[in-house]
C-alpha cells in the first residue's frame, strides 16, 4: 500500500525502473509498460519517457487492437511484437485487422533500439509480463480520466455513449488483471502537460488498493468491482 509519493524527474523515474534491468548483449531493448485507466494520462506519461532515450519506440495496445478486440488482443501483440523483440528482431508488424480494412502503415521497431514503451490500458496484464523489463501504473481520479476520454474521443453525445460501452469492458478487465500489483511505479496522472518535467511518484507494488494522505482524486481505488459487462461492438480504435 502506497502511503507516500515523491516528486521524480522523468529522467530519474527512468533511470530507478531500469536499475539492475539493463538489456545484455544478446537480446532486444528494454521493455517497459504504460498501464492505467483510459484517459489517466498513459500516451503523455509514455511520451516524455521516450523524449528521455534518443534511440526508442513508443508501441499503442490500440494499434494493436484496432477493429480487432476491446481486450483480447496479448496474443497479437506477442506474436506480432513482442516476441520477436525479445530475439532482437526487428518489426514491420500489420495486423490482419489493418489488412482487411487497408489502413496504411506498420507497427514498425527497428532494429538497435534501447528502449521500446507499449503503452494502454492492459499493457502489464499478465500474459505480457514475461516479455516486459518494467510497469508503470497511471492513477488518475476516475471522474477525472471519464472527462479527458470523452473530450479525446470527439467530446459529443456518441463519444459520451461509446465511454459507457467502453468502461463496461474496462473495469472487468482491470478488476481481474489488476495491473497495479505488479507494478514497479505508480504515476499521478494529475498532470496532463507533456511540458511538466517532475511528476508524483509512489515506487513498488500497491497491493490490493492504492491510498495516500490528499486529495481524493489520488486515493481510489484503480478499478473499482462492477457488475459484468455489455457485448461489445466491433472494436473501432481509440
Amino acid at each position: 500500500m502506497v502511503t507516500r509519493w515523491s516528486e521524480v524527474p522523468i529522467g530519474e523515474l527512468l533511470q530507478r525502473l531500469a536499475l539492475g534491468r539493463q538489456p545484455g548483449p544478446d537480446r532486444g531493448p528494454w521493455v517497459v509498460a504504460v498501464d492505467g485507466r483510459s484517459g489517466s494520462g498513459k500516451t503523455t506519461l509514455a511520451e516524455q519517457l521516450g523524449t528521455c532515450v534518443p534511440r526508442s519506440v513508443l508501441v499503442h495496445t490500440d494499434d494493436v487492437a484496432w477493429h480487432h478486440s476491446f481486450f483480447g488482443w496479448a496474443p497479437l501483440l506477442i506474436e506480432g511484437v513482442l516476441g520477436p523483440v525479445s530475439t532482437g528482431q526487428p518489426v514491420s508488424y500489420r495486423p490482419q485487422s489493418w489488412i482487411a480494412r487497408s489502413r496504411p502503415g506498420a507497427i514498425e521497431v527497428p532494429a538497435g533500439l534501447q528502449l521500446l514503451i507499449v503503452e494502454g490500458v492492459g499493457a502489464g496484464r499478465r500474459e505480457l509480463m514475461p516479455y516486459l523489463d518494467a510497469l508503470v501504473w497511471v492513477q488518475t481520479d476516475l471522474a477525472e480520466a471519464e472527462r479527458r476520454g470523452i473530450l479525446r474521443d470527439g467530446g459529443d453525445r456518441a463519444a459520451a455513449e461509446f465511454w459507457i460501452e467502453w468502461d463496461s469492458r474496462e473495469r472487468p478487465f482491470l478488476a481481474d488483471q489488476r495491473p497495479w500489483e505488479r507494478a514497479d511505479a505508480v504515476v499521478s496522472g494529475s498532470s496532463s502537460s507533456s511540458a511538466d518535467p517532475v511528476r508524483d511518484v509512489a515506487f513498488g507494488s500497491i497491493g490490493d488498493r492504492f491510498s495516500r494522505a490528499g486529495p481524493p482524486d489520488r486515493s481510489v481505488d484503480p478499478a473499482p468491482r462492477t457488475p459484468g459487462p455489455t457485448p461489445p461492438r466491433p472494436y473501432p480504435g481509440r
